[in-house]
């Protein structure tokens, strides 16, 4: 075989470049935005259609996720919009008899529609992910129903609830989140756009933000101010995107006008004054300044979106990846006393991932990859009952605790609407590019086409059961190109082979394998990395600790002993059972862990081909992913032994 040069290097990409008319987003077409990016990117996204994922965890998850979206019906959807609007189809003497939705959907909820809007965005990007045209009918079908509801509206107002709740907002009377609800439309409503080329949703959606200018404008800045003290999600991130997509400035002016002084200014003087605050009010805040930071190239947005970062990733989070504790930030030097069984809502960890993927694209970052792998594996991928295929509000921590899931009826929670997204966009992140560089950043079965460079990437692997992964390279001609593999923090020395041939490593844990070369068609990299156990403390109680194998958080299994059997779905009372769920937690269960201080690794036994382990008193031990309809145990009471 013909002699090559490789470079092994950190890989950071310092070189980084402008571009024009793209969004950091999968599955964009840069021809659709009519603003550029003002800030230079280090990586940049492939679009979602180019990346397939192979049969796997993940793809089950993703099929779980697409049965239940195609399940539910558009007419069910759009009902309350149509009853706010007074719109009934005219169908067997003008009324439609129509199974009304449940938990947060149900008519009396000031949260209906939201669902809707996650929907919308989930459809989308199932169907950019997989092709399949049952997704582009669904959100075709959807988005038709919402604009002949706006069209009863003469001023462009859309919402399954009515504008009252956007005036009572205003005014500073009791209201749950109507801006937060309308943000999951209009974000769902510009994916359309986006992934699946709706122009019909464009057009709604702008309307929608005439409506909201209009709306807006006249207010004085103390109506602003009491207006933004309710939670209202990420919608200053839809209207900054907005902005991109028309290049109206009056969407860009929405966006500013949401801007929350109290929360974002002591972000620029680098505070973390979270104090007790909401998270996942908070972190939508965040995503809008980072997406004004890539409009505009303002560079107090882009620093203390990283501040952020780092502290939540540094100081708020969880071994799993997850934050909050019943929803909200705590004085971290009293973190083991919030090991609750409220830890860890679902929708905080959608949202910094979304953060996570902004910041790689402007810096390439390994630290920003391997906390991205830990959330999906742990936290993400879990989420999802394999039974049932329904997702859990909270990620528990309290030993002896255990995931409560929705209902496919009565419940649609955020963290639902949020996990329908999650679990169809997988592919979004294994790979990214820039100029003649690839990142490998997860290890997922996939496969990849980019385009630009005439080379696809057939990603093989049983990762994490299994250290190895293998790439196989398909292109017509030769291409030159530098493979950038992540080496996880968490790995030891990683062994390289292309084509059986080893190659050097020369590079340090948290950084990347650089091999630089002409590929040709059956090329394979073939990279292993070795995997150990570790512990994750507590920072205020070093005796309280999770176990990991390599980026995976292992739980002891309980059993069951004394779990409540699920309420029945008919039983529309429970659907909140999520924050006041009771879990009858059993005296004596084994929590603590007995370990030997001269070789601890030792005391663990793998059973099977899986990450099951059992300790030496024969207690086992699994991925937190992989524990369900049990009771489980991940940060321990640590005994050493001498």
């Amino acid at each position: 075989m013909k002699k090559t040069i490789w470079t092994m290097a950190a890989c950071l990409c310092g070189c980084a470049g402008t571009l024009t008319g793209q969004s950091v987003y999968p599955g964009v077409n840069p021809e659709k935005f009519h603003v550029s990016l003002a800030a230079p990117m280090a990586a940049e996204s492939f679009e979602l259609q180019d990346v397939r994922l192979l049969p796997g965890r993940f793809r089950e998850n993703m099929e779980r996720d697409s049965a239940w979206m195609v399940s539910i019906c558009t007419d069910r959807l759009l009902h309350s919009f149509r009853t706010t609007a007074g719109v009934f189809a005219g169908r067997e003497g003008g009324y439609m008899t129509v199974k009304k939705l449940g938990g947060w959907e149900s008519l009396d909820c000031e949260l209906r529609g939201h669902v809707t809007g996650h929907l919308l965005s989930a459809y989308s990007l199932m169907y950019a992910a997989t092709g399949s045209d049952i997704f582009k009918l669904k959100g075709d079908s959807l988005v038709n129903g919402l604009a002949e509801v706006q069209q009863t509206y003469a001023n462009g107002y859309l919402s399954a609830f009515p504008e009252e709740l956007i005036n009572r907002n205003l005014r500073g009377t009791s209201v749950w989140a109507p801006w937060y609800t309308l943000h999951k439309l209009f974000s769902g409503l510009i994916d359309q756009y986006v992934y699946a080329d709706n122009r019909q949703a464009l057009e709604v959606v702008k309307r929608m933000g005439d409506w909201a200018y209009a709306k807006l404008k006249p207010l004085d800045e103390a109506t602003r101010k009491r207006m933004i003290r309710n939670e209202f999600g990420g919608i200053n991130e839809s209207f900054y995107n907005l902005y991109a997509l028309t290049g109206d400035e009056r969407y860009r002016w929405l966006a500013e006008f949401f801007y929350h002084n109290e929360v974002i200014d002591p972000l620029k003087e680098k505070r973390d004054d979270l104090g007790t605050k909401h998270t996942n009010t908070f972190i939508p805040k965040v995503l809008a300044e980072a997406r004004n930071y890539e409009l505009s190239g303002n560079e107090e947005s882009r620093e203390l979106s990283e501040f952020f970062w780092h502290t939540m990733v540094e100081h708020h989070t969880f071994a799993p990846g997850c934050s909050s504790d019943k929803e909200h930030f705590f004085d971290t030097k009293q973190f083991s006393r919030h090991l609750s069984g409220y830890t860890g809502e679902t929708c905080c960890t959608y949202n910094m991932l979304k953060l996570s993927k902004h910041l790689f694209c402007w810096n390439a970052s390994p630290e920003v990859a391997d906390y991205y792998e830990r959330a999906l594996y742990n936290h993400i991928l879990g989420q999802q009952d394999p039974r049932t295929g329904m997702v859990a509000y909270f990620l528990p921590l309290l030993s002896g605790a255990h995931k409560v899931y929705s209902t496919p009826e009565n419940s649609f929670w955020c963290c639902v609407g949020s996990g329908f997204e999650s679990h169809a966009k997988y592919a979004e992140s294994i790979y990214f590019h820039h100029r003649d560089k690839l990142f490998v950043n997860l290890f997922i079965p996939s496969v990849l086409n980019w385009r630009e460079k005439g080379i696809t990437l057939r990603q093989e692997t049983a990762f994490p059961e299994e250290e190895t992964t293998r790439l196989y390279v398909g292109t017509e001609q030769p291409a030159r190109a530098e493979i950038c593999l992540r080496y996880p923090s968490w790995s030891g020395k990683p062994k390289v082979t292309v084509n059986g041939k080893k190659v050097r490593v020369a590079g340090k844990p948290g950084s990347y394998i650089a091999l630089n070369r002409e590929w040709r068609q059956g090329d394979c990299i073939e990279v292993t990395y070795p995997m150990s156990f570790s512990l994750e403390s507590t920072p205020d109680d070093s005796s309280r600790a999770a176990l990991c194998y390599g980026p995976v958080v292992l739980a002891g299994e309980l059993g069951t002993e004394g779990m409540q059997k699920p309420a029945p779905d008919s039983d529309p009372s429970k659907y909140n059972d999520y924050y006041t769920y009771n879990y009858h937690i059993p005296e004596g269960l084994p929590v603590d862990l007995v370990l030997e201080k001269s070789d601890w690794q030792k005391m663990f036994k793998r059973v099977g081909k899986g990450l099951t382990f059992e300790t030496c008193d024969g207690r086992r031990i699994s991925p937190l992913y992989d524990i369900h309809r049990q009771r489980y145990v991940v940060y321990w009471k640590l005994m050493w032994e001498k």
